[in-house]
């Protein structure tokens, strides 16, 4: 017993010792004013007052860059990127992530950094491409409490989405007559005709279903879906379903995938009260390579159905 006091001893002075406080982290502090004045003089795109707030040699960093021997931006670049942003960037804004709040740390050399968790939001005027996405930074204040340094950590995709926007591309070919069209128009004529064994033997077995009723991200299995049809024709009487138009098949290059976009005009008799209703219809299919359909998405109204 007395050995195991002598470690557990041992253990927890070498634990306390292992700790060593380096500085002082403030909820409050004056770094955090300065920083947060100098982000709103920029959502404000007032150049003159972002400067005020930058050290000479101020220098700002991409937090993601790979590159071992950056140099960072200038003052004057980001000085200039204030205008940029303004005449871009239409509803801008930089605010506070839900939750979070600026941390202020005074360092034992006497450094001063502030970390902040933001949410930028905006939409690019030009492409109408959206951003919406978290942004962290890192201040660091030299001795006149001047901004030196700002390292910016930020997801880029939305940047590339931009510079894409002013390219025009095809992105696959669409055909009004396929054999996944094809497809499509048995599989209705199968539920029309209430063959449902035939109906679902289209679709791959693991297959999910939902319609724009469902909550989002909710899907249903083959099975359930089958179920819920049998329950809706229990209570209404299937007359036909008209094509509007023309189904679309298109095969996207991107992620290689197989759509049929369809639209329909279903007619059916509430068997309560034997009323005549339609209801406009849209469906989306997706095939696999082998031509079997794996997911499908209904859009129609169900208070059409109530009426």
């Amino acid at each position: 017993m007395k050995r195991i006091v002598i470690y557990c001893l041992v253990f927890f002075t070498c634990f306390t010792y292992a700790q060593k406080k380096n500085g002082t982290v403030y909820s409050e502090h004056q770094g955090i004013d300065i920083v947060e004045a100098m982000v709103a003089a920029f959502v404000a795109g007032d150049t003159a007052k972002v400067s005020s707030y930058l050290a000479e040699d101020f220098r700002s960093f991409n937090g993601n860059s790979t590159n071992p021997n950056a140099t960072g931006g200038s003052k004057k670049g980001y000085v200039n990127s204030v205008l940029f942003w303004q005449k871009n960037v239409d509803y801008f804004s930089l605010t506070r992530q839900n939750g979070a709040y600026p941390d202020a740390i005074e360092y034992k050399d006497g450094q001063i950094w502030v970390h902040t968790w933001d949410i930028m939001k905006g939409v690019h005027n030009g492409t109408g491409v959206k951003l919406n996405m978290p942004v962290h930074r890192s201040y660091l204040l030299d001795k006149d409490l001047k901004i030196k340094v700002l390292i910016n950590y930020i997801n880029e995709d939305v940047y590339s989405d931009v510079g894409r926007g002013f390219n025009p591309r095809s992105n696959g070919a669409i055909y009004d007559q396929h054999e996944n069209i094809n497809t499509v128009r048995k599989m209705i004529a199968a539920v029309e005709n209430n063959d449902l064994d035939k109906a679902y033997s289209f679709f791959d077995e693991k297959a999910r279903v939902r319609n724009v009723n469902m909550p989002p991200g909710e899907t249903v299995s083959l099975e359930e879906d089958r179920a819920g049809f049998e329950e809706m024709t229990s209570q209404f009487e299937i007359i036909s379903f008209d094509v509007v138009g023309y189904p679309d098949y298109i095969h996207y290059e991107v992620n290689d995938s197989r759509v049929v976009q369809s639209w329909w005009n279903v007619r059916m008799v509430r068997k309560s009260d034997n009323k005549m209703l339609t209801i406009p219809l849209m469906i989306i299919h997706d095939f696999n390579e082998d031509g079997k359909i794996t997911r499908a998405s209904e859009y129609f109204s169900a208070k059409l159905m109530e009426q």
